[in-house]
């Protein structure tokens, strides 16, 4: 009998073992879930309205299963929040359909009182946002629960009188857990890969299938190219606006600054990139009409001190030549292979670039890499042809002709003799 009690004593404390071992492997395995982690028990189920309109909570309808990008802006920012909705424009463009089915995106306003729906709705129109992307408000207590639960509220920086915040987006997958921190400043194609590729495990085939072999070898940036690939390129382009492709409209928002330097006084234009708000509150005529005529969408205030200024100046100037380098030599090649493909005639801009630098440069494809990879060298091609230049390759033209008519005439009547 005790050798029986001892047996059966020692088989429930087995069990107990056991039993407590299972429970600890599932709640551990559950631990490390990270959809069971940031899901419902970490997310306020809070309601919004969203730009169209419509109550929507949250975690629910927003978040769930989902991968999203989450922004936070008020439509009356005079800096940043501009950039971070046009990189975000650049984003959907980029991702395209894909916005709206397996990439969400909002962007929740953290001044409801001003922010309201209709507002919103003339916001999203101005930065082209398609479906998918959700501009929102709500209650203000709420949404400040929700940026500290994304860790994006700074409470040093917030104030009863102040619309600081934290800048950062916030890109996550519900289901598996996977969450970053993003700057409005990142290139929006790298923004693209994370969301549309790392996010979802790579599970969609990326387009691109160069190799690595194929890639072209890092230069250093210029503090002003730096610039103007953080603060610029989200709106402008310099030179080719009229060939940016449609995806990718939203670099539109701005005017193509292809020689803005020689369109715009030294001084406005230093004075804009310094203190465009100030400029846009005194109604200054210029400031005025690029406001009307780029969808009211203000340039940001980027708080660019003098030499930031000096040095972007140089950069659009520097880059600009180089651009028009890079046209000129494209036009003498597009002149070339019109030639030789037997075309009867190449387009006028086309024939004046061509004669310009027939004497001097070879229209090949060489030429056209190495002139695009200088911009700092001196344009071997000169502003004006000389009446030799010209005279030269069109007397020699004729003499050719001549002889081809002649000797063509030649053979063609002995045929017929």
């Amino acid at each position: 009998m005790q050798r029986n009690g001892y047996f059966t004593g020692l088989i429930l404390v087995l069990m107990l073992v056991l039993e407590s071992t299972s429970a600890f492997a599932t709640s551990g395995s559950r631990g490390r879930t990270g959809g069971e982690r940031w899901g419902a028990n970490y997310f306020p189920n809070i309601l919004l309205t969203t730009h169209e309109g419509k109550t929507v909570r949250f975690f629910d309808d927003l978040l769930k299963d989902k991968v999203v990008v989450i922004n936070f802006i008020y439509t009356s920012c005079p800096d940043v929040c501009p950039l971070e909705t046009a990189r975000l424009s650049q984003l959907q463009a980029i991702l395209g359909d894909r916005v709206g089915r397996d990439v969400f995106m909002y962007s929740i306003t953290i001044d409801p009182e001003v922010d309201t729906p209709e507002v919103l709705a003339e916001y999203a129109k101005s930065y082209g946002a398609g479906p998918g992307w959700l501009f929102l408000t709500g209650n203000e207590d709420d949404i400040i629960i929700l940026r500290k639960k994304l860790g994006l509220f700074r409470p040093e920086i917030q104030s009863e009188d102040s619309n600081d915040h934290n800048v950062s987006i916030i890109i996550g997958n519900q289901r598996t857990g996977r969450w970053m921190k993003r700057s409005p400043m990142e290139d929006p194609y790298f923004l693209a890969n994370q969301v549309g590729g790392w996010l979802h495990n790579w599970k969609v085939a990326s387009p691109n299938q160069s190799s690595y072999a194929d890639a072209p070898d890092l230069r250093k940036l210029t503090t002003g190219e730096n610039l103007f690939r953080t603060r610029c390129a989200a709106c402008h382009v310099i030179g080719g606006a009229d060939q940016v492709p449609e995806f990718q409209n939203a670099r539109l928002l701005g005017p193509d600054l292809l020689n803005v330097t020689q369109r715009r006084e030294r001084t406005w234009l230093a004075r804009w990139l310094r203190e465009p708000d100030k400029m846009l509150a005194e109604k200054d005529p210029i400031a005025m009409e690029l406001f009307a005529k780029h969808q009211k969408v203000a340039m940001p205030n980027f708080s660019l001190n003098e030499k930031d200024v000096n040095n972007l100046i140089d950069y659009l100037e520097t880059e600009s030549r180089r651009v028009e380098k890079f046209e000129l030599v494209r036009g003498a090649v597009a002149d070339s292979r019109a030639k030789a493909t037997g075309s009867k005639k190449a387009s006028c801009c086309q024939k004046s670039k061509s004669a310009v630098l027939a004497s001097k440069e070879k229209s090949d494809d060489r030429s056209l890499v190495d002139l695009a990879q200088t911009p700092d060298k001196p344009s071997p091609v000169p502003a004006k042809a000389s009446m030799v230049g010209l005279i030269v390759p069109g007397g020699l033209g004729c003499v050719f002709l001549l002889l081809a008519f002649v000797f063509g005439g030649g053979k063609r009547m002995s045929a017929e003799g």
